[in-house]
């Protein structure tokens, strides 16, 4: 008999396998006395799990595709610091010495005291990192267990299908080593659209759901399960029917992205002859082979945040400047190349610290305008890069006209240090904000005098415009890029860059999502910036667009003010180029 359960559907796609469930931070710990003369061989036997965790990770690290954002080596950074942590892994040891007790035990013990520090802290942000340390901890108790479950690989010659791997929750460490191990999905029980895992399964296109509470009892190992990534299904113990069914649907999104790939070279053009820039978002110097292969017009945002982490010391003008050569050299087009954004969840070696809240605190142009050392070694490298080809330097987070008139006051410092040097550089330098906090995108009128573009970084807008974190699985419900909010302070971005006669970006994820297209352009924006395997199909929705229709249309929906009406005619907007 099938069994149809629905959740949240978090990577597009149809995976058909068999089931495989994991671990969860549900272990069955066990616990018993130790002697006094057997302390120092649990020790060693804690620390030697320690280090097998770390290697773990490291090997895990190495195994981040190119395309992954950089919250998700931030991450997993994380969690290698964590289990060097005197917090977790001294304490343990001192457990095991005074209580005479187990390994596993003691890390039970220490983990179970520091997330109900966690828990009692009034900031929503720093709540959820409990999640870190239960997943640390759980690593290193399966660990201490040997209770790693790999999984079995699909094997042509016998006829078994490939494993979709169900669990209560999985860390991305996990899901880049299920990736390598040939999983064909992942359900999970806990999670949400916006979490790093979700952002990881989405660059490996790897179809997946979270929220299916209690789906590791309901399911059983070796039972044939569907995945339904965009309508958020699962199907268990399928028919015949349904087989043939999803096979289908498998074909026709293969056949789908053979005729994505035709359009790599036309031109972003609409219906009514409108043209539209289609960029790419890159993070590595080599993922400007994949901007190439879909045919992106240029590099809407460049992150430079991996040249800084995971390092003790600073990258040198030197390193950086090799760096932003090379992605000049490898793109057919301009390249606009964001200014460190560090703080929050991107934390670097020595250059900044856990703040009470993160996400509020010093980072980003807040952050460089402090280290002002820091910022003007990337300046120098940026400015003598621009010599070598068209580029832009955008600014992060900025939300005054204050921070905005320091900044170029740098780069104006900057450029006059190198031309005493004799130093080339491109004294025509544009140079852009990012528009990630209402303030800014409210003040866009004034802020554009000072401004050669603006790039609208949706991620951060819309969190900070609704008040929430879009990571906490508690609330992502109300991560709404449709919010009326939200939409108002797109579109007076839009307005003032046009009154100012400054471009207008968008480089967040609203720009990489078909569903949003029609709607976008109806705001007036006409330069998308997206991960490059995005480009192809909304490139596809902006061909069948009738841009003129679409602008009228936006006006009349955000006029509306019945809620029902409201949604019913943005949903179908998105509909009409979308499908």
């Amino acid at each position: 008999m099938s069994l149809w359960l629905s959740g949240i559907g978090i990577s597009r796609g149809v995976a058909i396998g068999r089931c495989h469930r994991m671990h969860g931070t549900d272990l069955d710990i066990p616990e018993y006395r130790i002697e006094a003369s057997d302390v120092d061989t649990e020790i060693a036997r804690f620390k030697q799990a320690a280090r097998d965790g770390r290697e773990q990770l490291a090997a895990v690290r190495e195994q981040i595709p190119a395309n992954a954002p950089s919250e998700i080596g931030a991450f997993i950074e994380t969690h290698l610091l964590m289990m060097d942590d005197a917090a977790l892994i001294d304490t343990v040891a001192a457990r095991i010495t005074n209580d005479l007790c187990n390994a596993e035990w003691a890390l039970k013990l220490q983990s179970e005291e520091l997330i109900d520090v966690f828990d009692q802290m009034d900031d929503s942000y720093l709540r959820t990192r409990r999640d870190d340390i239960a997943h640390v901890t759980a690593r290193l108790q399966r660990v201490l267990l040997n209770q790693e479950q790999p999984v079995r690989p699909a094997d042509p010659d016998t006829d078994t299908p490939p494993p979709i791997v169900v669990a209560d929750e999985l860390a991305p460490a996990d899901i880049i080593l299920l990736h390598q191990q040939g999983i064909a999905g992942f359900v999970t029980e806990h999670g949400g659209p916006l979490s790093h895992t979700a952002i990881l399964a989405r660059s490996l296109r790897i179809p997946a759901l979270v929220g299916v509470r209690g789906v590791r009892r309901i399911l059983a190992d070796d039972e044939t399960l569907i995945i339904d990534g965009e309508a958020g299904h699962l199907l268990a113990t399928p028919d015949e029917g349904a087989l043939a069914f999803f096979r289908h649907r498998q074909a026709a999104n293969a056949r789908y992205q053979r005729m994505l790939a035709v359009l790599k070279d036309e031109p972003a053009v609409s219906a009514d002859g409108v043209h539209v820039t289609m960029l790419a978002n890159v993070e590595l110097p080599t993922d400007t082979e994949e901007a190439g292969q879909v045919g992106a017009e240029g590099v809407g945002l460049y992150r430079t945040e991996f040249l800084f982490m995971n390092r003790e010391e600073s990258p040198s003008e030197e390193e950086q400047l090799e760096a932003y050569r090379q992605v000049l050299a490898a793109v057919d087009g301009p390249i606009t190349i964001r200014t460190l954004d560090a703080g929050a969840d991107k934390q670097l070696g020595r250059t900044s610290k856990i703040a009470t809240n993160p996400a509020l605190g010093l980072r980003a142009i807040r952050l460089c305008l402090k280290e002002t050392g820091l910022f003007r070694t990337q300046l120098r490298a940026l400015l003598r890069a621009s010599a070598e080809g068209p580029m832009r330097i955008m600014l992060p987070m900025i939300s005054t006209v204050g921070e905005m008139r320091q900044a170029r006051h740098l780069i104006d410092e900057v450029g006059k240090e190198l031309k005493r040097e004799n130093i080339p550089f491109d004294e025509n330098l544009a140079v852009g904000a990012m528009i990630e906090v209402p303030a800014a995108a409210l003040a866009a009128p004034t802020l554009a005098r000072y401004c050669d573009f603006f790039s609208l970084g949706t991620n951060d807008l819309i969190q900070y415009t609704l008040a929430i974190d879009r990571i906490d699985d508690e609330i992502n419900y109300l991560y709404d890029p449709l919010h009326p909010a939200v939409l108002t302070l797109i579109r007076m971005t839009i307005e003032a860059g046009k009154a100012a006669g400054i471009s207008v970006s968008m480089c967040g994820e609203m720009a990489s999502d078909k569903r949003y297209t029609a709607l976008l352009l109806g705001l007036g924006l006409t330069e998308f910036s997206m991960h490059p395997a995005s480009v192809l199909e909304v490139k596809r929705a902006v061909m069948g667009a009738d841009v003129a229709r679409l602008r009228q249309r936006a006006s009349e929906i955000l006029a509306l003010t019945d809620v029902a009406a409201y949604r019913e005619a943005l949903d179908a907007l998105g509909r009409e180029i979308a499908a």
